[in-house]
């Protein structure tokens, strides 16, 4: 059986951070995680504001960074960067992790059965349009309680702990029984 990957963009990983729970991120994902070099780049960089991202790259669990050196891609990249998520030609890193990972699963034959967790709207909205599977940071917390690695109520709790520390999730539960299937 494949184990298809799954990608968290920095905003995914800056939630978990914010909560000291890069841990229970890491046992969700289960080995499969994985990230692009602008996702890692992004991650270092969020490093001021979180510092507990550094255990991310210390620890290894999402890999070595996938990078994109075929200058095919590399068009696709910017190209998305551009005129899909409306990154500036000013600002060549805006928007790049979210080009580099759509790009990686839409055109790598074996990223193509991947999962993409965001919580970005549009950006989610675009993938699914595409025929990505994308989750969020809801979607994962539901997993970690549907798979025993937390309890119902400290799920809810951490994601209202999330939102405390200024992070804008997608689609809170109202209640702890809400993240139940």
């Amino acid at each position: 059986m494949t184990r298809h990957c799954w990608f968290p963009d920095n905003t995914v990983l800056c939630n978990f951070a914010a909560v000291d729970r890069l841990s229970l991120l890491e046992k969700v994902l289960d080995g499969r995680g994985r990230w692009t070099q602008a996702v890692a780049a992004e991650a270092q960089q969020s490093t001021r504001y979180w510092p507990r991202l550094r255990q991310v790259t210390e620890d290894g669990w999402l890999g070595d960074p996938i990078e994109i050196d075929d200058p095919a891609e590399t068009a696709l990249v910017d190209r998305m960067r551009r005129v899909v998520f409306g990154g500036s030609p000013s600002r060549p890193l805006q928007h790049l992790g979210e080009a580099e990972t759509l790009v990686i699963i839409e055109h790598r034959r074996e990223l193509a059965d991947s999962v993409w967790i965001t919580d970005d709207g549009e950006a989610g909205h675009y993938a699914r349009r595409k025929g990505i599977c994308v989750k969020n940071t809801v979607d994962l917390m539901r997993e970690a309680v549907v798979g025993g690695l937390i309890a119902t109520g400290d799920g809810y709790r951490l994601l209202i702990a999330m939102e405390s520390a200024g992070r804008n999730l997608r689609g809170v539960p109202r209640s702890p029984e809400d993240l139940l299937p």
